[in-house]
């Protein structure tokens, strides 16, 4: 079964990123955002774009000024329970799509408070969010609506890149349509 991710793990992994793309450790970037005095999380973030430093190096340079949200603090195991404690009847659908993930291709999972990110090589191509008591959905990203036909619009589901959504109320409804549905958004956002 595929683990998510913790966030000290994607702390590390982002803190790399930085480093790689800027030439500076997070405690540089933290030294010259604490000599600038930023204002606001929004006055940072748009210092930050000016310095070329954007999405997830922006995000946790952001919390190391303002703070970090307890979810962040948390581990992978304690969202996931957080997210199924009241919806014990579709957990098993989340731990059947776990399961399933290496069908897909290589896929790092991230979580979040509400929901689960898959990030493929190059960016995340699907979420997962228990939606009611009753139903799952996946969240798919396709830039070319041509390549989701058959799909519902996605409409706040997971983060916002999301484009589309597949329901799914039991583990019966993991069928090879559906793991064909992932694999397809996968491999459009190579």
């Amino acid at each position: 079964m595929t683990q998510p991710r913790s966030w000290r793990e994607m702390y590390e992994r982002i803190a790399e990123q930085i480093k790689r793309e800027t030439g500076s450790d997070v405690g540089a970037w933290n030294a010259r955002i604490k000599e600038r005095g930023p204002s606001s999380a929004a006055d940072l973030k748009a210092w930050l774009n000016e310095q070329g430093v954007d999405g997830y190096p922006a995000m946790l340079l952001g919390f190391e000024t303002f703070g970090y949200p307890d979810y962040l603090l948390s581990s992978a195991d304690d969202l996931i329970e957080g997210q199924y404690r009241d919806k014990p009847a579709i957990r098993p659908i989340y731990d059947l799509l776990m399961a399933r993930l290496p069908e897909v291709g290589e896929v790092e999972v991230q979580t979040r408070k509400t929901y689960v990110a898959l990030l493929g090589p190059r960016r995340t191509f699907a979420s997962i969010q228990p939606t009611t008591k009753a139903r799952i959905d996946i969240g798919l990203r396709f830039d070319d609506a041509a390549n989701a036909r058959g799909l519902e619009p996605a409409k706040s589901i997971g983060q916002s890149s999301m484009t589309h959504k597949l329901g799914l109320a039991s583990v019966d409804d993991i069928t090879p349509e559906t793991m064909g549905w992932l694999r397809r958004a996968y491999e459009a956002n190579l």
